[in-house]
């Protein structure tokens, strides 16, 4: 696997007044990580960076760094661990690489990309692609661009788990065997959706008479204390009679 060459420079000095001298002379500051070793502060070109990098792979990009420190050099395999861009320019200001072997396992996120038609959709479902990036630990020659998974046979109602991946060699999913990676469910019933809607206005319906009769017995309560109040007189004239 060749992988991308970028030289960089070990830097004498540190702190933000370095840093940036560093950027106004075009190049970015970087730190090199890793491998129990000290922290190693660099300088690379930023657009010698980007144009290194594997369109396809991306931040998974294996970088084999050429450093040179006080006329001598040494390459080092590392991977792109950070990086930092100016919100309003877009440029790179600052990148943390980490040392990697060829030998060793890397985390690194890649694309799951679903190829195929269900037939669950076909049949009026609708796919839920779940997991858009899929965490594996491979050797860093071993890191895929993409993994795909065909779902063209997924019914409504069926599920791929990442049980159902097949990994190439060398490659092992980050995820639980169980986790639902893509998935077909059936759209909903248009009657039960207007059942559900009408139902509050049924209800709504019923109670509207139910407040109308209140409400005229309301109106009516004060003809009946019209009344009490009424024979309280006539009460009164009866005693005098007495």
């Amino acid at each position: 696997m060749d992988f991308a060459k970028v030289n960089a420079e070990v830097r004498q000095e540190t702190g933000k007044g370095f840093a940036r001298r560093t950027r106004a002379s075009g190049r970015v500051p970087a730190v090199l990580y890793g491998r129990r070793e000290q922290p190693l502060s660099l300088s690379l070109d930023p657009l010698a960076l980007v144009r290194s990098l594997d369109k396809e792979r991306k931040r998974n990009t294996v970088f084999s760094l050429n450093v040179s420190n006080a006329g001598k050099a040494s390459e080092i395999t590392a991977m792109i661990r950070d990086v930092q861009i100016d919100p309003l320019s877009r440029r790179i200001t600052h990148v943390d690489f980490l040392r990697v072997s060829l030998d060793d396992e890397v985390k690194v996120n890649v694309p799951l990309v679903l190829t195929g038609t269900p037939a669950g959709v076909i049949d009026g479902g609708n796919l839920h692609h779940n997991v858009h990036y899929l965490p594996i630990a491979a050797k860093p020659a071993a890191i895929p661009t993409k993994i795909e998974l065909d779902v063209s046979k997924l019914k409504i109602g069926e599920a791929l788990h990442v049980s159902d991946l097949k990994l190439a060699a060398g490659m092992r999913a980050l995820l639980e065997a169980k986790i639902g990676l893509a998935s077909v469910v059936a759209p909903r019933a248009d009657k039960e959706a207007e059942a559900a809607a009408a139902a509050p206005a049924e209800g709504a319906a019923a109670a509207a008479p139910a407040a109308g009769e209140a409400a005229k017995g309301k109106e009516g309560a004060p003809a009946a204390g019209g009344d009490k109040k009424g024979a309280a007189p006539a009460a009164g004239k009866d005693e005098k009679k007495k």
